[in-house]
């Protein structure tokens, strides 16, 4: 809000002196780049980047209330959750649309939830909400905590020699407890926004600062380069991972959104359920990918067409550093929503081609 004071995150002040650009962003002060976007990008593809990443929501559940009181307020089935696994969830709104897209992670004594910045407040007052006299604490960590993404290909061999849990046989969606630079308590997920490899790690916010360093020497040899959110915005575009506010909002229900997979209707009642079972049956929009003729951006917002009838809108749009053409994600309806669909957009007053593609544009090399 204007006049408000931006939180800052335990790196900010390394980020300054780096020369970082630091932009408001859900109510922090965070870096956007610091130096070019598409040179950060690029680093992330074919070697690793250093994320902070802590302006995330972070919210520890403990209790034995706890997997009940989450089963009532996210669409996923928490309770499918094995120890140091990872549920991709979502909160829903009584009418089906989303509050917020988040994780769940189930440690060995407590549920940690990680959301989106500047949704923490919708999430923690829904959570408080539905709590229902649930024997269970919920403790608000953003503030105490820091969270960094270590991203790209060289991620592990990196990241590996500073942590004393082994990282090579961890799952997709799984964590392990142990600690780094041999002394720091830390949770390492193996988790990320970028369509890489990678690494997201959460420690107490007075280690960060050494954390951020000692990471940047363990990766100097691989070519390793902070970035800021303008590469974390280019990197889960060409991924295809919805961005809360674009893809994603409480006007956009899961199923158009293409993360019906997460909404488990058969778990028992939740927020929102007897909504999102009739918008399953009755939604007619769906998520697409488009190739973009030209160098033109399609931004969020452009007016998808078909012949001289208006057929969806533009979520998000940028032109990819890694396929070198431009593309844009749109929510269309579904009689136009079928791959090789031709369609215009129109951007900025100008009519574009497009095509429908599909979705990741980017799928990562698979490993030898």
């Amino acid at each position: 809000m204007p006049g408000e004071e931006l939180l800052r995150t335990p790196l900010f002040a390394w980020h300054q002196s780096h020369g970082a650009r630091l932009v408001e962003f859900g109510g922090w002060s965070m870096p956007v780049q610091y130096g070019s976007i598409i040179d950060e990008h690029k680093a992330v593809r074919r070697a690793v980047g250093l994320f902070d990443i802590s302006h995330m929501g972070r919210l520890t559940f403990s209790g034995p209330g706890t997997v009940d009181w989450l089963q009532r307020a996210t669409t996923n089935d928490v309770a499918r959750l094995a120890v140091n696994q990872i549920q991709y969830s979502l909160m829903a709104s009584e009418t089906g649309g989303v509050i917020d897209d988040i994780l769940v992670y189930r440690q060995p004594f407590t549920h940690f939830v990680v959301c989106n910045a500047s949704n923490r407040e919708r999430v923690l007052a829904q959570f408080e909400r539905l709590r229902s006299g649930a024997e269970s604490q919920l403790a608000d960590r953003t503030l105490d905590t820091a969270m960094i993404a270590v991203q790209g290909p060289a991620a592990l061999e990196v990241l590996q020699p500073l942590f004393d849990q082994p990282l090579g046989s961890l799952g997709y969606y799984r964590l392990a407890m142990g600690r780094l630079l041999g002394a720091v308590d830390a949770v390492v997920s193996r988790t990320g926004y970028t369509g890489e490899d990678g690494f997201e790690l959460i420690v107490g916010a007075t280690h960060a600062e050494g954390l951020w360093d000692a990471l940047l020497e363990a990766g100097s040899a691989r070519g390793i380069r902070p970035c800021g959110l303008g590469a974390r915005d280019t990197l889960r575009f060409e991924a295809a991972m919805p961005l809360y506010g674009h893809e994603l909002s409480e006007s956009i229900n899961p199923y158009e959104a293409g993360v019906g997979w997460a909404v488990k209707l058969g778990k028992g009642d939740f927020c929102g359920r007897d909504a999102l079972r009739t918008l399953k049956a009755q939604t007619n929009r769906a998520r697409v990918g488009l190739r973009v003729e030209g160098k033109r951006i399609a931004r969020e917002g452009s007016v998808v067409m078909r012949g001289d009838r208006a057929v969806g809108t533009v979520t998000s749009g940028t032109f990819s550093p890694t396929l070198d053409q431009s593309l844009a994600m749109a929510l269309v309806a579904n009689e136009v929503a079928a791959v090789g669909t031709p369609l215009t957009i129109n951007v900025r007053g100008h009519d574009a081609a497009a095509v429908v593609v599909p979705l990741p544009f980017y799928h990562r090399p698979a490993s030898d």
